[in-house]
């Protein structure tokens, strides 16, 4: 009886190519096992029918950006429920009109770059590109995000002035969160903040310092990258047109 063979060996004798350029079209997504797509080079095959797809090319699996809409209760890193986990093929929304076909080397060596707090939901990005990653960390001073945040009561004039105020952090000057009142009841206040430099922690400090607690925050934009009707618990991928 015959032994099984990697799949990138039975494509190297199909087109036939190298052995190395077989595993580009495997890792492409270019390759289908009766029918079915596979994409480990590694992948035993026997008698079942291999085709290559008529469009494959040995171009390289270039490094996406994934956008995710984080649900409240989830981790941006750790071992912790991460919301990593929801980056799942099932879980891309259906209206992501970025044109890019879902491989699962998309989904390895994924990094956050824009810390959360657990119990806040929102925007969150995931990427494979190290030029975002710079950006979006080592710039992270220079990027705006806004943030709507509701907290208990009305906020008066007093309380507003505290927030918009410049924060000191370890001796270093911040720059000052510039927050207005979207909508406000006895009960509830929408506070919009749009904050560079923002982390953990951050927000809840301030608020603390005006004498406000917060009931909820979401975070709707982060440069110039919206939310907008992204699912919660679902992601899309960055466009190549679309720039924090």
């Amino acid at each position: 009886m015959t032994e099984p063979v990697r799949l990138a060996k039975r494509v190297a004798e199909l087109v036939p190519c190298s052995r190395r350029e077989a595993e580009q079209y495997v890792e492409g997504g270019w390759v289908r096992v009766d029918g079915r797509v596979v994409e480990t080079p590694q992948f035993k095959v026997l008698a079942q029918k291999v085709e290559l797809d008529p469009k494959a090319t040995l171009d390289p699996v270039a490094p996406v950006t994934l956008l995710l809409h984080k649900p409240s209760g989830y981790a941006w890193e750790g071992e912790r429920k991460p919301a990593l986990q929801l980056l799942v093929k099932g879980n891309r929304w259906a209206l992501d009109r970025s044109g890019i076909r879902p491989l699962r080397r998309h989904f390895l060596e994924q990094r956050c770059v824009t810390p959360l707090e657990p119990a806040a939901s929102g925007l969150l990005v995931f990427t494979q590109d190290w030029s975002i990653r710079r950006k979006l960390l080592e710039d992270a001073a220079l990027v705006e995000s806004e943030l709507m945040v509701e907290v208990r009561g009305p906020v008066g004039a007093e309380a507003l002035q505290r927030l918009n105020r410049t924060q000191t952090v370890d001796g270093r000057q911040l720059p000052p969160a510039k927050v207005s009142i979207g909508s406000q009841t006895e009960a509830v206040t929408g506070l919009r903040f749009a904050i560079k430099g923002h982390a953990p922690g951050r927000i809840a400090d301030l608020c603390e310092q005006a004498g406000l607690g917060i009931l909820g925050l979401k975070r709707i934009r982060i440069g110039r990258v919206p939310l907008a009707a992204l699912p919660s618990g679902q992601w899309r991928y960055l466009p190549a047109q679309e720039r924090f």
